[in-house]
């Protein structure tokens, strides 16, 4: 499609989606069709279980063009710069705790050390061109990044509570393997059973993490640092084809009370799910996600149990232990690392979580009765976790 052609409002149907992101940008190499696998059945659940409400049937289209806008900018990007293929990106620790554990802190603390590289909201969503190490506090991105935010924390104020978010804010690995429709960020924000289940099971995630691998290569293209520090639970999930991208890659595992872990995500998918339906609840949310929560956490016990993932490439955190110790955490894991905790790295670290501090926002309430499940039945299905790393119990809301 033509720069010069005029753009058409499209419905939930992956060609138009497709045409108007082409039509947006005036590009149309897509680097391939692997994505159409996801982008597809996406769009056959959102038409068909999703149960759509007014409004999220007319903010969704948008929601899917943005990420098929960046893949087509991307694409373009490699292509005119065929150097950066080759590129090594360095040194990266993944971060494979499930969300509610604490990854979230620890990504943005972890962060504000310049000798970490996190990916930042405001460059996650407009990546090209890519961020430049001179104007990577000033590039006018940023600012743009957060009018939008602010509008959603306007309508949607309790959120902030749940989950932080800021254009300057640590971003997770969903949002760019979005760009391959291939994420869990789509099952947070729709009711969408059939796509869950294809993305932790049956999807073929190697072209997710290759694409991956190029957003990251753009956006340190001219910002770089010691090491790229990437976060995301639905890592889990993926475990293998993560590992054949990233066969160096080192990881910090953070761990919680699942019975917690699946209270606090069922409460947040189900208010970013009433964006879009007005079916969206914590006890319709709860059993899809109890289920493959508790697989995810069964298959990281495998993984180190078959020496998938070695014991001196991972450091083990525990919820508590960070919530209570913050810098002595960190301190810890710099250790393991083997790499320098200065005290300018503690002094901006410290500086960030007296701005963004655990209950800045206000505290997010739940209650693992809402959920509708069986507490009991939930432990015993994650007891071998829980047994493996020494998992705490902690005390339910009533």
């Amino acid at each position: 499609m033509s720069a010069d052609a005029t753009p058409v409002a499209p419905g939930i149907d992956g060609d138009e989606l497709v045409d108007a992101a082409c039509a947006r940008t005036g590009l149309d190499d897509l680097g391939g069709d692997t994505f159409r696998a996801g982008l597809d059945r996406l769009v056959d659940g959102l038409r068909g279980e999703a149960r759509l409400s007014e409004l999220g049937t007319a903010i969704t289209p948008e929601n899917l063009v943005g990420y098929l806008t960046n893949r087509l900018q991307v694409v373009d990007w490699h292509e005119r710069n065929p150097d950066a293929a080759a590129t090594d990106i360095g040194p990266i620790v993944v971060m494979i705790g499930m969300g509610r554990t604490g990854t979230t802190i620890l990504h943005d603390l972890l962060g504000q050390d310049p000798a970490n590289r996190v990916p930042l909201t405001w460059e996650v969503d407009r990546p090209v061109p890519p961020p430049e190490a001179a104007t990577y506090e000033t590039d006018p991105r940023i600012d743009e990044v957060q009018a939008g935010i602010d509008v959603g924390h306007a309508a949607r104020p309790e959120l902030q509570a749940m989950h932080p978010t800021g254009a300057r804010l640590a971003q997770e690995c969903v949002r760019i393997t979005g760009c391959e429709f291939a994420s869990v960020i789509f099952g947070s924000q729709y009711h969408l059973p059939s796509y869950v289940r294809w993305i932790t099971n049956d999807a073929d995630m190697a072209p997710a993490y290759r694409f991956h691998r190029r957003y990251l290569q753009l956006l340190g293209a001219h910002h770089r640092a010691d090491r790229w520090i990437v976060k995301s639970g639905a890592h889990l999930w993926a475990l293998p084809a993560l590992q054949r991208e990233y066969p160096e890659a080192r990881y910090i595992q953070t761990h919680r009370d699942p019975v917690k872990v699946i209270a606090s995500l069922s409460s947040l998918f189900a208010y970013l799910g009433s964006i879009f339906s007005d079916d969206a609840t914590v006890e319709r949310v709860a059993p899809l996600w109890s289920e493959v929560i508790l697989d995810a956490l069964d298959r990281s016990v495998t993984a180190r149990e078959d020496g998938s993932i070695a014991p001196d490439r991972v450091v083990d955190v525990q919820f508590e232990a960070l919530m209570s110790d913050h810098f002595g955490t960190i301190r810890s894991i710099y250790d393991r690392w083997g790499a320098e905790y200065t005290p300018d790295a503690e002094a901006r670290m410290r500086a960030f979580l007296d701005d963004h501090g655990r209950e800045k926002h206000g505290i997010h309430h739940y209650a693992f009765a809402e959920t509708g499940l069986d507490e009991s039945a939930i432990r015993e299905r994650a007891q071998r976790y829980i047994d493996y790393f020494d998992v705490p119990t902690e005390k339910m809301r009533p």
